[in-house]
């Protein structure tokens, strides 16, 4: 026999919609813990009457549709029947994609948790067909292209004015992840001829959103496991990436006059109220994106030109934060070490990242 919490799943499958509306509304609160599992009863049923009433017209349905499928992500299984339905995962994006969308940013935690599995690649074989108004804010029909410029265009309402496009941040950043990701981030992109990461760098200092500033810190830092794009990352003029790595972790300390001026040009003088990145979590993956440059050898030594360290060493007087210190040694060691004839480092081949695989739960 069925428990209570089982037979009201099972409502979810019920053709009268009034009875589903009434078990969707009562389940959402058992959609994360342990209650999760309710939701494999009958082979996982309710995940395919799920996905249909994530379809629906209705706002506040689809809603609690999208965060019973979010929250279920923590479970792979279940992770896995989401994502590799493609018809499933083409409408999720063209939802987002659609700046009508109310639920567009539900839509886009859901995408993000599904970005732990392998066949989110495919998204980059997908193309969006607009509508007359969607045409005239986006020029490309390439999904990414789509979720690229829902983001940036998206900051702050401007695109949707009921949605931020906040968590495609953490889309980009574990899509990264993967070599199609990595890619696709630091390539010039043929329908706007501009590399996509580019676009992602002012937002390293984008105070009026934490989840930004984490979610593209993440995607630089991932971008940078692609060691044969790093010189190229650094001195195109279009990208300069060097300074919106080092602006987040500089404060107002002074810098002797010889290394200040080695800094970069950004970096140079700045305003004695200059404020550092609030989070230490988001200056370890600054850091840890630097410590990434010093992979090479001549990436190490163009480091040590622009004054770096003296940078390092202010941020390692400033914070008593135990990991930022352990990281401001490490990259101490890799630019002020004696180096050795072709003394090139070699990257850990697991390019994933603790913070990258987290679900992001909606209660």
């Amino acid at each position: 026999m069925p428990t209570e919490l089982e037979e009201l799943v099972s409502f979810l499958h019920s053709p009268q919609p009034a009875i589903a509306q009434v078990a969707l509304d009562n389940l959402v609160g058992f959609s994360t813990g342990a209650h999760q599992q309710v939701f494999s009863y009958e082979d996982y049923t309710a995940i395919k009457d799920l996905k249909v009433m994530a379809k629906s017209k209705g706002r506040t349905t689809a809603n609690q549709a999208v965060t019973i499928l979010a929250n279920l992500c923590d479970d792979i299984t279940m992770r896995n029947r989401i994502v590799e339905d493609l018809e499933f995962l083409e409408f999720l994006i063209s939802s987002i994609v659609d700046i009508e969308n109310a639920n567009a940013d539900i839509m886009c935690i859901l995408l993000t948790n599904l970005a732990k599995n392998d066949s989110i690649n495919k998204i980059f074989d997908f193309t969006i067909k607009h509508n007359e108004e969607n045409s005239k804010v986006f020029k490309s029909t390439k999904a990414m292209d789509c979720l690229m410029d829902c983001f940036v265009k998206g900051a702050n309402r401007t695109l949707n004015k009921r949605a931020e496009y906040d968590y495609l941040s953490y889309f980009f950043a574990d899509i990264s992840r993967f070599e199609q990701g990595r890619a696709y981030f630091i390539t010039e992109q043929e329908y706007d001829e501009v590399v996509p990461l580019s676009k992602l760098l002012v937002f390293t200092e984008f105070y009026e959103s934490n989840i930004r500033r984490e979610g593209v810190a993440s995607t630089i830092k991932n971008s940078l496991f692609d060691t044969n794009a790093h010189w190229t990352l650094v001195h195109e003029p279009k990208l300069n990436l060097l300074p919106y790595i080092l602006l987040p972790i500089s404060g107002p300390e002074e810098i002797d006059d010889d290394d200040m001026f080695n800094l970069p040009e950004e970096l140079q003088l700045l305003d004695a109220d200059k404020k550092r990145e609030p989070l230490s979590s988001i200056i370890c993956t600054h850091l840890e994106s630097l410590l990434l440059l010093c992979t090479t050898r001549k990436m190490r030594e163009y480091l040590k030109e622009k004054a770096v360290y003296a940078l390092v060493k202010e941020l390692h007087k400033a914070l008593e934060v135990e990991e930022v210190a352990e990281l401001c040694d490490r990259l101490v060691q890799m630019l002020m070490r004696d180096e050795a004839p072709q003394d090139d480092m070699e990257v850990d081949g697991d390019d994933s990242d603790e913070e990258d695989d987290k679900i992001v739960e909606v209660l």
